[in-house]
């Protein structure tokens, strides 16, 4: 079977997992990248979680879906160091880790923290620009924590152990995003405590092996885009309220854990509209309104979460609607330098998602390949303006979704075109000082041993 990636929306396509199809335009997209729920960089994504509905028109860019935890299980100790170095092999910067945790602790046991080595307790400083370099390259969990359906294990994917995570560490990525359906499998707005914990689990793994982690609050249902609410894509009181009580008690759940942890206020959420149609006008003063309050109650939550790097929320996380004067960055009560705003990209998607051709009059054909003279400007174009957005706006970006699929027959994508285009997004955005983290589940890197496929191989010897 072949896996893509889906991100954000983590919809079930067929026997695919994950695909936020949803931008595809009049084509229906089987299987594919796993993705949020809003195209990167136009359009977004549309799978429902059994069985695919057709996809709505969008600009230029998909996106991929994600999956849910498993059994709990905690960690010993491994929190988080502040200021500077770590005991045993933190990353550079901000926040090392501190001594290594147990290798998985039994079923059932919480997951530590973590606590902070050293003295300077959650006070270390922490500058987001300085911050990129540590970051490198990163990867996603994908199809997995924010799994929707079976948490962890629904969309196909394995456990997460600590021999993957060591892995990915000892293959030089610095920087792991865990997406986290959390609503799913709340009850009554209370998270549950054991997936608290095997959260707290695999971030505490990734800290003690010297990377950063990124925990969000994934596509889930499309709540927080009030989807199926009356009127639809509004933001309404009841949203605001959940909102802000999850990320108290994440960030209570999370206030010892050191700066090796960056908090994501949403996915690829932000589509509300001033019409009511998922691909209406945008309307952005509400997120701006979400990611204050994201803001504001993290940073109410003590400890690291004072200081702590976060990672704000672009519309639909596309570059286009992002990067335009109504988008605002939040108030920080910590001062300034400690955000970063999400982007993702998965531009063009005829190539990045797309699986198959609806009618043989397609406007939107799949394309196999990638790497024409125009193709190459457009994506130098997008991140040339990507990076104006982020000096305009003094804020750095982490683009936490890249990735294209291998496509299935009779629409396999060239493996030079995949390395060609992954390299592309990747200098792209190291050359302007972005943060490229991959969206993967499973097809790129291993989920035994953290492996890299020889095409993400070339891609990643090219940038590092």
């Amino acid at each position: 079977m072949v896996q893509f990636f889906f991100c954000a929306t983590a919809r079930r396509v067929g026997s695919f997992r994950g695909l936020s199809l949803g931008f595809i335009a009049p084509a229906l997209v089987i299987g594919a990248l796993g993705c949020s729920s809003e195209g990167s960089s136009g359009g977004a994504a549309g799978m429902s979680a059994a069985g695919a509905s057709s996809g709505t028109a969008g600009s230029s860019g998909a996106q991929v879906g994600s999956g849910g935890a498993g059994p709990s299980g905690g960690a010993s100790s491994g929190g988080g160091s502040v200021s500077g170095g770590a005991s045993s092999g933190g990353g550079a910067g901000v926040g090392g880790s501190s001594s290594a945790g147990a290798s998985g602790a039994p079923t059932g046991s919480a997951g530590a923290p973590g606590g902070a080595s050293g003295s300077s307790g959650s006070s270390g400083s922490v500058d987001a620009r300085t911050l990129v370099k540590a970051l490198g390259f990163g990867t996603n969990i994908g199809n997995t924590l924010e799994n929707t359906t079976t948490w962890e294990t629904g969309w196909g994917q394995p456990l997460i152990t600590q021999a993957f995570i060591n892995g990915l560490a000892s293959r030089g990525i610095k920087t792991v995003r865990v997406p986290v359906a959390w609503n799913t499998y709340a009850n009554n707005g209370v998270i549950d405590a054991a997936k608290m914990d095997r959260v707290k689990q695999v971030v505490n793994w990734i800290t003690s092996a010297g990377m950063y982690a990124i925990v969000n609050i994934h596509w889930d249902g499309g709540w927080i885009n009030n989807e199926n609410g009356s009127p639809p894509f509004s933001l309404t009181t009841d949203i605001k309220t959940k909102f802000e009580s999850y990320w108290k008690q994440i960030g209570t759940a999370f206030s010892g854990v050191g700066h090796q942890l960056i908090l994501e206020g949403m996915n690829e959420e932000g589509s509300w509209t001033t019409d009511g149609q998922k691909y209406g006008t945008p309307n952005i003063p509400p997120l701006n309104e979400m990611n204050q309050l994201f803001v504001t109650t993290v940073r109410a939550q003590g400890g690291y979460n004072a200081t702590r790097a976060l990672l704000i929320a672009g519309f639909n996380t596309d570059i286009d609607k992002t990067c335009v004067p109504a988008f605002t960055v939040p108030s920080d009560p910590a001062g300034t330098g400690k955000l970063f705003l999400s982007i993702h990209y998965y531009t063009p998607w005829t190539f990045t998602i797309k699986e198959k051709n609806d009618s043989a009059s397609d406007t939107q054909p799949v394309s196999t390949t990638w790497g024409t003279a125009a193709e190459k400007k457009a994506l130098e174009d997008a991140f040339s303006k990507l990076g104006t957005c982020s000096s305009d706006k003094k804020i750095p970006i982490i683009l936490g979704e890249f990735a294209v699929t291998r496509g299935t027959d009779p629409y396999v994508r060239e493996a030079a075109s995949r390395v060609a285009w992954m390299t592309a997004v990747a200098k792209a955005s190291v050359s302007r000082g972005i943060v490229p983290v991959l969206w993967d589940t499973g097809s790129e890197i291993s989920r035994v041993d953290g492996a890299f496929s020889s095409e993400l191989q070339q891609t990643f010897d090219a940038v590092k």
